[in-house]
């Protein structure tokens, strides 16, 4: 008898045991779960279809940094100084407000080793033919009309100290009558970058024109141009 009251005491421990779980999973799974599930009443519903104070404040100053950068911007090249002081001028009056940079572009220039121009084709000639004779190869009589006529050519460079060079080397190979001549190919010009308001494009380039018919204006091609603001 006290065996049978052992095993069912025995017994019931180990149902009990297995209806909690401890002996694998419980007939229900979500039992022991239940018993730890959120408390509903603590969640706080923040916002509805709206991001975060937080969120809703960065977005605000994305928003208002892009709108910033917005900006109408024209850029008036090759002009002279003349004329791009007159473009100024007419903006200090008429819209004083627009930011004016200007960028000065450097003339371009190459240096050309020449001999001076002879009286005649004979004399053009014979100084090629003492040329020759020094063992000078590279060089060629201008035939063309104009003060070069009958010059005698020896190089072209884009360098000033690479034409000075090349001089020394034919004067100490005998050749005394050469020299080097600065030839501009373009002169100084000034570049104007103009920036207004966003959809002030328009009126930009009306001012511009109004100056100067036949302006060289056009979208500025960046927002970061290295230039002196005036």
């Amino acid at each position: 008898m006290r065996v049978f009251v052992f095993l069912l005491v025995i017994g019931n421990l180990l149902f009990l045991a297995w209806t909690h779980g401890y002996l694998g999973f419980a007939p229900n799974p979500d039992a022991f779960r239940m018993q730890n599930q959120l408390h509903p009443e603590r969640i706080r519903v923040i916002s509805v279809d709206e991001p975060p104070p937080e969120a809703a404040r960065e977005q605000r100053v994305v928003a208002v940094s892009e709108r910033k950068q917005v900006e109408a911007c024209v850029l008036v090249s090759d002009l002279a100084t003349a004329d791009a002081e007159r473009i100024e001028g007419a903006f200090g009056e008429k819209l004083p407000a627009v930011r004016v940079s200007k960028m000065l572009v450097p003339k371009s220039t190459s240096y050309w080793v020449y001999i001076p121009p002879v009286a005649t084709r004979k004399d053009a000639e014979s100084k090629a033919a003492e040329l020759a004779k020094l063992g000078i190869k590279d060089y060629y009589i201008v035939q063309e009309n104009g003060p070069n006529n009958r010059a005698i050519s020896l190089g072209l460079f884009s360098a000033k100290e690479a034409a000075a060079t090349h001089l020394e080397t034919l004067k100490g190979r005998g050749v005394r009558s050469a020299k080097v001549f600065e030839r501009v190919l373009k002169p100084e010009t000034v570049a104007l970058e103009l920036r207004g308001n966003d959809g002030q494009t328009d009126a930009l380039r009306q001012v511009v024109t109004d100056v100067l018919a036949d302006a060289k204006v056009e979208a500025c091609k960046s927002k970061s141009v290295q230039a002196s603001a005036q």
